[in-house]
């Protein structure tokens, strides 16, 4: 076993499996991976809100690697064990316009600066969010030619937004291409399920990987084992959950969310700005209900301790 560093250089921008590996590993060698934050750096901790509007897509999500791993082929399974996270104490949230579950609704640029220290991050006056870091995106390079989007995630993983991407978990991958060119990026210090307004707390981080390979034993999808941790810390207070049902997924997830935006301004007093960003870090998306035709259900959990009173 080596141990290896990948630092601020080994960056790009997009899956490409023409793209030339920064480091060659070893299976059962580590890596140390410094991660930027999903705006690739236009967003600072003193970053006001023009910062969101200007924010260019083509330097979104920057990804360190690719890492080509010897003897990886098409068909083998590239496990990958995340040892550790070091969050770097600021984060930030916001609403992009054109972009999360409720762009019609939130048509303006909002911006929360957040810090954070091992174990809670101070999200809003009032509000205190645990910290559960984790790894956005990660994922090993497409079969097909071409460089492809970073934004939506694909077979062989990418941009997942799986909270449960956390130190102690494997992550099993599809191996595509030779070499695998596996990277990784968007790194977040808090997430609900469902990241609903396009962002987590979203933070510069730095990662601690192992990597194995399995030999001819590639899943069909990306596949986590999860460490017996708690999946919600917060349940002290219970959940507040809204709801919503209909014929259509995406619309009931939609009315969920509203339900909850709103009922969070009724009981708190917040912006409803605040509200979506809020729910987009601590609240989680479930499916509650698909199996009763013709309407599906599902519902958004929202931790009452956050919140203090």
């Amino acid at each position: 076993m080596h141990q290896h560093s990948l630092h601020h250089h080994a960056r790009h921008l997009g899956w490409d499996r023409a793209t030339t590996p920064a480091l060659t590993l070893a299976p059962g060698d580590r890596v140390d991976v410094h991660c930027a934050d999903a705006s690739g750096g236009q967003i600072t901790p003193d970053a006001p809100v023009d910062a969101v509007a200007g924010l260019s897509a083509e330097r979104a999500n920057p990804l360190s690697g690719p890492l080509y791993v010897d003897g990886a082929e098409p068909g083998d399974a590239l496990a990958i064990d995340i040892l550790d996270i070091h969050p770097s104490g600021w984060g930030w949230t916001a609403i992009i316009p054109g972009f999360g579950l409720l762009a019609e609704d939130f048509p303006s640029p909002h911006l929360i600066v957040s810090r954070h220290d091992a174990q809670v991050a101070e999200f809003l006056p009032g509000v205190r969010i645990p910290v559960r870091p984790f790894i956005g995106t990660i994922g090993v390079a497409p079969v097909e030619h071409g460089t492809h989007a970073v934004i939506p995630p694909y077979r062989t993983g990418g941009n997942m937004d799986c909270r449960d991407l956390i130190p102690g978990a494997r992550l099993w991958l599809p191996v595509a291409v030779p070499g695998a060119l596996l990277s990784l990026g968007d790194t977040h210090v808090a997430q609900g399920d469902g990241e609903v307004c396009g962002t987590a707390v979203e933070a510069p981080m730095d990662v601690q990987l192992q990597i194995t390979l399995h030999k001819g034993k590639g899943p069909p999808s990306p596949m986590l084992d999860v460490p017996a941790t708690p999946l919600r810390n917060e349940h002290q207070r219970g959940f507040c959950v809204t709801t919503g049902i209909g014929p259509d997924l995406m619309t009931a997830a939609c009315d969920a969310v509203r339900h909850l935006v709103d009922t969070l301004c009724s009981r708190h007093h917040m912006r409803p700005e605040d509200a979506y960003c809020l729910i987009s870090v601590a609240a989680d998306l479930h499916i509650s209900e698909i199996v009763d035709a013709p309407h599906w259900m599902v519902s958004a959990y929202f931790p009452n301790a956050v919140i203090a009173y």
